[in-house]
């Protein structure tokens, strides 16, 4: 067979599929490949779809008290068992949390869903531009993919920021920018957010996650409240100030500063 001839010269070459990521330290992520089919997940009684055992956790976390439509549709379009080992596959439905490496883990389901559900309480339409801190294996991120027009998710361990990068190129995520960078200070490029998440907790909320907040925007953090332990905050920015929610005890990983 002959080889085509090759194009004229000056033909513009055909544009990429996706649009350009906002330049980071860990560099722009590879366009992610269509994903896969949804692979089966070894349960007690065998191999069971993981589309049916996903649906079994949705309608788990609404018998819990989750309600908002666009979280519940978010939480169900994203499997969890692609973001842990495959040795843990059959416990990524259950309402637990699972080591995912360098001594974090994924959150348990309905931690996400709560904390989800209040950033998008009082919206009926996408959230505009949201900041994940701490992107751990990419999970969350995939399900903020669907509730916001644009994730940038922040990750300062080298090692999680590669795994939430090989995570998600199962996923076609145009809206989703990997940043591999200190959480502490946000990310004021992109700036200002209408929402704010963050998977880690320390002594007080940075003030660089307030100023970079959008006047009208949510965050919802764990902060540590002395021998307290973690509470839940969510802290609204308002154009007379900032009004801040205590809400209840939880349990993340320790917010730390730098990368490595």
């Amino acid at each position: 067979m002959k080889k085509p001839a090759p194009p004229p010269a000056g033909t513009p070459r055909p544009r990429p599929a996706f649009p350009a990521r906002l330049p980071s330290s860990g560099g722009p992520a590879p366009a992610p490949a269509r994903p896969a089919p949804a692979a089966p997940v070894a349960g007690s009684a065998g191999t069971v779809p993981a589309r049916a055992m996903l649906a079994a956790m949705v309608h788990k976390l609404q018998r819990q008290g989750l309600s908002h439509p666009a979280v519940i549709a978010a939480i169900g379009a994203v499997e969890r068992h692609r973001f842990v080992d495959s040795a843990l596959a059959n416990q990524a439905y259950e309402d637990t949390s699972l080591p995912i490496g360098l001594g974090q883990t994924i959150s348990k389901p309905n931690v996400v869903a709560r904390m989800l559900e209040l950033l998008c309480e009082g919206h009926t339409e996408r959230l505009g531009r949201v900041l994940e801190i701490g992107t751990g294996g990419g999970y969350q991120a995939a399900v903020l993919s669907h509730l916001a027009r644009e994730v940038y998710t922040m990750e300062r361990l080298r090692g999680l920021h590669e795994r939430a990068r090989a995570n998600l190129r199962h996923f076609r995520l145009p809206n989703v920018h990997l940043l591999f960078g200190d959480g502490m200070l946000g990310y004021p490029q992109g700036a200002p957010y209408a929402a704010i998440i963050a998977a880690a907790g320390g002594e007080a909320i940075p003030q660089a996650w307030v100023d970079q907040l959008a006047v009208g925007g949510r965050l919802v953090a764990p902060a540590q409240f002395g021998a307290g332990g973690q509470r839940l905050v969510v802290l609204d920015k308002t154009r007379t100030g900032v009004v801040q929610k205590v809400l209840e005890p939880v349990l993340f990983v320790p917010l730390k500063s730098g990368i490595s």
